[in-house]
């Protein structure tokens, strides 16, 4: 394991172990689940909107721990975001999974590059995309 994977692994088991902005938030002004029908992980994602922005954010979920570190990241990145900045996110987020793009994340959003390691098991991207799916439906794309 190269210095780069061991980093990242920590980052992924972090996000697991102390996740950001986890637990059911009450009057929601968005709300979406999702699964993934593969495994069984599952988020639900709840938003508060100020306008555009994103105001409040939280998640809760179960499954693995690369699907419940990127619901923690995700929260985490987009805490007090626009929309249009969440779309962008998404984009470049799944981009970086699914398309093979180089992650060229803001340092702002560094802890996104972990899941990029992710690409390596094929069978686990679903795992990472998850709650990125789930918020895009949640927001229209």
């Amino acid at each position: 394991m190269s210095l780069s994977d061991s980093l990242y692994q920590e980052v992924l088991l972090d996000h697991y172990q102390n996740p950001r902005h986890h637990g059911k938030m009450e009057h929601s002004d968005l709300h979406q689940e999702g699964v993934n029908p593969l495994c069984g992980d599952e988020v639900e994602l709840f938003l508060k909107l100020n306008a555009d922005i994103i105001s409040e954010i939280s998640f809760v979920g179960k499954g693995c721990s690369i699907s419940q570190a990127s619901a923690s990241m995700l929260t985490d990145c987009l805490y007090g975001k626009t929309i249009s900045e969440a779309k962008l996110l998404i984009q470049e987020f799944k981009g970086m999974l699914l398309e093979d793009k180089i992650s060229n994340f803001s340092e702002e959003y560094e802890d996104l590059e972990s899941m990029e390691a992710v690409k390596k098991i094929p069978a686990r991207i679903k795992c990472a995309t998850l709650a990125w799916n789930t918020l895009e439906k949640a927001i229209g794309k």
